[in-house]
């Protein structure tokens, strides 16, 4: 299990107090709007429908069956003895595992006064008489304020439209020695694991050397490249920059960064009565919000999805320039 993803084991005896303590830290993690989800092992096997129920009689034919309601969805799949934890950690804040107690997690308590050998590692023992459920608020609290910052974070540029107005691909417009793109990703590097460079058209020899992803072919516009990144490193935090923003500073991409948070998925500064969603952090968990619109200034709607605005020394850097005379204006 990737010691990056937010699962937390939580082990025991039967009657130990698992299911009491994960109810409780459920319900004061959700009341913070997070969004989390609980995965239950039992050994011995469960039944959550009804024998001669449709559903039921799907499953037992082998198919794996989706129930939905008003204001709920069921789903029941054969997957084994393998919890799909990898897969529910990428659309949730927190997952917390319910027994299971061999499963190697980043994070797991055991409930009780003596952990067996085969529940090894555990983060913490905690015993009937001290107070489980501050402990246990607090290693998340802790946890996820580590994870929300130390997720590795990557940079994608996008670049390769029409530029009709300029007149001249802007990502190659010259800005002293270097060109906008070029002047662009050194601004990024120093921030970020790495760069890659979305979208079409030539590169400078400079950033040959960087990862070229062309768009996916089953959407359009900006969220084409996102997606191409997101999809390339699904588990990396993303700061997605256009390439016409001469502007550009170390100050802003700090800035940005800091703005990472527990159960914020995406970014998106709010200036002059909208959104820029081209110089805005992505975590991964917004790839799937991402897969359901057509352009990223839609998720300004979204829960989890924070819109704060910039302090108005760094506003410059989010000014993309479209024409020649916008151009000679900043200069």
């Amino acid at each position: 299990m990737n010691s990056d993803l937010p699962v937390f084991g939580v082990c025991g005896w039967s009657g130990s107090g698992k299911t009491t303590l994960i109810e409780e830290l459920v319900r004061r993690l959700v009341a913070r709007q997070l969004k989390v989800a609980v995965a239950k092992h039992d050994a011995h096997g469960f039944d959550v429908d009804r024998a001669g129920k449709d559903s039921d009689r799907f499953f037992r034919a082998g198919a794996d069956a989706l129930l939905g309601g008003p204001d709920e969805t069921f789903c029941r799949q054969h997957h084994g003895d393998r919890l799909p934890l990898r897969e529910l950690a990428t659309r949730y804040d927190l997952v917390f595992v319910e027994g299971h107690k061999s499963l190697p997690l980043p994070r797991k308590v055991w409930l009780g006064d003596n952990c067996p050998p085969e529940a090894a590692p555990v983060t913490r023992i905690l015993r009937a008489d001290e107070d489980r459920v501050a402990i246990a608020l607090q290693m998340v609290d802790d946890w996820l304020r580590h994870l929300a910052t130390a997720t590795p974070v990557y940079a994608g540029v996008l670049f390769g439209g029409a530029s009709e107005r300029m007149g001249q691909p802007k990502h190659l417009l010259p800005t002293g020695a270097a060109t906008w793109i070029e002047r662009t990703t050194a601004t990024l590097q120093p921030h970020v694991k790495r760069v890659a460079l979305l979208g079409h058209g030539e590169v400078p020899a400079g950033l040959r050397d960087q990862p070229l992803l062309p768009d996916v072919t089953d959407r359009e516009g900006p969220v084409a490249g996102m997606l191409a990144a997101m999809r390339w490193q699904p588990l990396a935090t993303w700061l997605f920059v256009a390439c016409d923003l001469p502007q550009l500073s170390d100050e802003a991409v700090r800035w940005l960064l800091n703005q990472r948070a527990p159960g914020v998925w995406a970014t998106l500064p709010r200036l002059g009565g909208g959104v820029e969603p081209l110089l805005a952090h992505y975590d991964f968990r917004a790839r799937w919000l991402l897969e359901e619109c057509r352009g990223p200034s839609e998720l300004a709607r979204r829960p989890r999805v924070a819109t704060p605005t910039p302090p108005e020394k760094l506003a410059a850097a989010w000014q993309n320039v479209n024409t020649p005379e916008e151009l000679k204006a900043i200069a």
